[in-house]
């Protein structure tokens, strides 16, 4: 983290010299909130896709204050950089650096290092309506990365706008392994300086100014590499169990996955999904079908057993401006087949060559346990990351789901927004530790927001949610947040 911290001063300190400014912005946002709820954890769309700034804790609330600063430097050269504080009770952290990043620009190419929120992968949606992303999403708090990338579609020379393409590729680290260490009960392993990656890549076939319909598809896939695997004893002594490597050679074999001698699999931890959306686009309508399907090894990603079971279907519609409602979404989610129990690659069904293929236990791994950064998961929300566990312990207590959602917004005025959330999901336990009976769990979120004309940059926000049902349980809660922001030039 001191070299972090010390990279980080390094680069913003040599700003002035990069380039003769243009244009100077300065911005700034300071923020509020507090949540208030009468269950064992607060319900689920109070703390779920915040960017880890939600707890699942009955009770808590944050203050952060953070300062943006951009430059156009000319020849299509852009600088930005922030810095986001931010603090609180009963939190996983009192206190942290929720954003700390410097990004350059040039054109659609960005080259951009540190902590930084995301509006998730790289498969679009609305972040307002949606429940969530599959791999990496706007479930957790940021994890420093350097990330190099084309974050918007960029038409491919010579194909007049009907093709384009983005995409990324990070490697990070994350830093939550002293609170592995301190939430994990005694008797249970953890995990500290372990690496990220992450990398993706989306085509889109189309030209909505002369045809009304656009087609993409694509693929992200991530992974944890590197660190130790730390033993927590029953005396509170923490010793470490094993190490893996991660030398220069490894961050290819983690980019360029392959099975390595010395493992009987893969090395890292691996995951991804398939993207696949159709938009389709009438007036000021706008009507878009999308995909995600989730794998974490090779029978799933190369639909070896023609098993396409498991992903995130959904359906978003845009209406035109009206008085009342801007958009409307409707979501599936099915993670139940992980590509069965076990499955066997054999003659005649012998046990010959026995390759095992099934249980692939979503978001938990058997060396890098929970796919989650500070106990919120990096990808699904419904899929509850290891803050929900008792005992507690670092991994997923559930990745076998199916969950029906629907999300809807509108303005009535240039002043007030609203959106309500609404999601059934039901939660079988995995294949090796079934839950004894289905647990069936309803949550919902009714949110209203001010942002007075009168008051510029002022902004309040109002939210009432509800959870019913057996996992994680009954709770009702309510979030009131007030938040400032503003920016000027120089």
């Amino acid at each position: 983290m001191k070299k972090y911290f010390a990279i980080l001063i390094s680069l913003a300190s040599i700003q002035p010299a990069l380039a003769q400014i243009k244009r100077n912005r300065v911005s700034y946002k300071i923020e509020t909130s507090g949540t208030v709820s009468d269950g064992k954890f607060a319900p689920l769309w109070l703390t779920a896709n915040r960017y880890g700034l939600g707890s699942e804790r009955s009770k808590n609330g944050f203050v952060r204050a953070g300062v943006f600063y951009k430059r156009d430097m000319g020849r299509d050269w852009t600088l930005d950089s922030g810095i986001d504080i931010a603090g609180g009770a009963r939190l996983s952290s009192d206190f942290w650096l929720q954003q700390a990043f410097v990004d350059v620009s040039w054109r659609d190419l960005k080259v951009s290092f540190g902590s930084k929120e995301r509006a998730g992968g790289p498969m679009e949606k609305n972040p307002l309506l949606t429940s969530g992303w599959m791999v990496e999403g706007n479930n957790f708090r940021p994890i420093p990365q350097l990330r190099i990338e084309i974050g918007d579609y960029c038409s491919v020379p010579g194909t007049r706008e009907w093709l384009a393409f983005k995409g990324h590729i990070a490697y990070g680290v994350f830093t939550d392994g002293q609170w592995q260490r301190d939430f994990v009960d005694r008797g249970n392993v953890f995990t500290e300086k372990v690496l990220f990656h992450s990398k993706a890549l989306m085509l889109k076939v189309g030209n909505k100014e002369r045809f009304p319909v656009e087609f993409e598809f694509g693929m992200i896939s991530a992974a944890q590499f590197g660190g130790n695997r730390m033993m927590k004893y029953m005396d509170g002594n923490v010793s470490q169990i094993q190490s893996f490597p991660y030398t220069l050679k490894d961050f290819w074999k983690i980019f360029m996955p392959k099975q390595d001698d010395s493992l009987a699999n893969v090395q890292g931890n691996h995951c991804g999904s398939w993207n696949f959306g159709l938009n389709y686009f009438l007036g000021d309508w706008m009507v878009r079908c999308y995909l995600e399907h989730y794998f974490e090894d090779h029978s799933q990603m190369f639909w070896e057993y023609g098993r396409w079971k498991d992903g995130h279907l959904g359906i978003e519609i845009s209406f035109p401006e009206n008085r009342w409602m801007n958009g409307v979404v409707w979501e599936g989610l099915n993670t139940t087949d992980q590509t069965g129990p076990i499955l066997y690659d054999g003659i005649a069904g012998s046990f010959e060559d026995l390759q095992m293929s099934g249980g692939d236990r979503y978001y938990t791994n058997g060396q890098y346990l929970g796919w989650q950064n500070y106990g919120a998961v990096l990808g699904h929300p419904f899929l509850l990351g290891p803050q929900y566990n008792s005992p507690k312990e670092n991994k997923v207590r559930s990745s076998r789901a199916k969950a029906q959602h629907i999300g809807i917004n509108g303005s009535p005025s240039n002043e007030w927004d609203w959106r309500v959330l609404m999601s059934f999901y039901r939660h079988w336990g995995t294949y090796s530790e079934p839950f004894d009976s289905i647990k069936k769990q309803f949550s919902g979120l009714a949110e209203v927001s001010y942002s007075p004309t009168w008051l510029s940059g002022w902004k309040a926000s109002a939210a009432i949610a509800v959870d019913k049902g057996k996992y994680p349980g009954n709770s009702t809660g309510f979030m009131l947040s007030v938040s400032k922001c503003g920016s000027f030039r120089f």
